[in-house]
């Protein structure tokens, strides 16, 4: 006997991470067609379970998502079967210099765009039109509070954190008559193997749970941005806005300046 259709469909990217798989609990339910995308087929499967558990509807993908033809082709295989109501592109990594003075590698800095920038931006090519032919859905682009200042522990990530939440706040207007919602979310330091690695301070740190929790609150609102945690949010914020030389001097005493020798996520 079949499964009836689904009243809503959810799609994640990078599911199994931290904040990927806590939002993948939070949006599991009865009604809800889950799509999870994940590198880790092991991961991915638990988390599947899991999910099935709670009532939903669970399919997988472990495609690559920096190759657009099968990105193109598997998204267009998705909307064949429903045209998802919340796209969370959530996939993304990080790299950063592994001594003072010395520049990320190239290629790490190339692999690092090519997942953090280039792909939401090649999954809106493909899911905008259908979502227009609809009049409706929800992108969620996943930022970092990184965007608001460079940060020299990771230049190049705060670059691509940077471009994406320019993106997603003039995609936002763009879309905005055709009935889709568009929201940046700016998450701090949340738990997770790839924030451990990251070198520098991490204060406010979050549990993947909670930051799923308040991320689903603001998707659910449709708000143009989701940043927490709020002192966090609160300070970066300010580096954005005071002159640079006054930022660069407070990024330097707040332990920032410095990466450690440390290999990267």
């Amino acid at each position: 006997m079949s499964q009836p259709q689904p009243s809503r469909c959810v799609l994640i990217t990078g599911a199994t991470g931290a904040i990927g798989g806590a939002l993948a609990h939070a949006y599991a339910a009865p009604g809800t067609l889950l799509i999870l995308h994940g590198r880790q087929q092991d991961k991915l499967d638990a988390l599947a379970q899991n999910c099935r558990q709670q009532g939903a509807q669970v399919t997988l993908s472990t495609i690559d998502l920096t190759n657009d033809q099968a990105l193109q082709a598997w998204l267009a295989d998705v909307c064949a079967q429903q045209v998802p109501d919340i796209v969370i592109a959530n996939a993304g990594k990080n790299t950063h210099p592994q001594a003072p003075q010395v520049l990320e590698p190239w290629a790490d800095v190339q692999a690092l765009l090519d997942i953090n920038l280039k792909t939401p931006i090649a999954m809106a090519q493909h899911l905008v039109p259908v979502m227009q032919a609809r009049g409706s859905g929800q992108l969620v682009l996943i930022s970092s509070l990184a965007a608001w200042h460079g940060l020299p522990t990771t230049p190049s990530y705060s670059a691509s954190k940077a471009g994406i939440k320019a993106y997603g706040e003039g995609l936002r207007g763009l879309l905005a008559p055709y009935g889709i919602g568009v929201t940046v979310v700016m998450p701090g330091y949340v738990t997770s193997p790839m924030c451990e690695a990251m070198p520098g301070p991490k204060p406010w740190e979050w549990p993947p749970e909670r930051a799923a929790k308040v991320i689903k609150r603001g998707i659910t609102a449709n708000r143009a941005r989701v940043s927490f945690p709020f002192p966090l949010n609160f300070g970066t914020w300010w580096l954005a806005v005071l002159p640079a030389g006054v930022s660069q001097w407070l990024i330097k005493r707040l332990g920032f300046n410095h990466s450690e020798d440390t290999p990267h996520d």
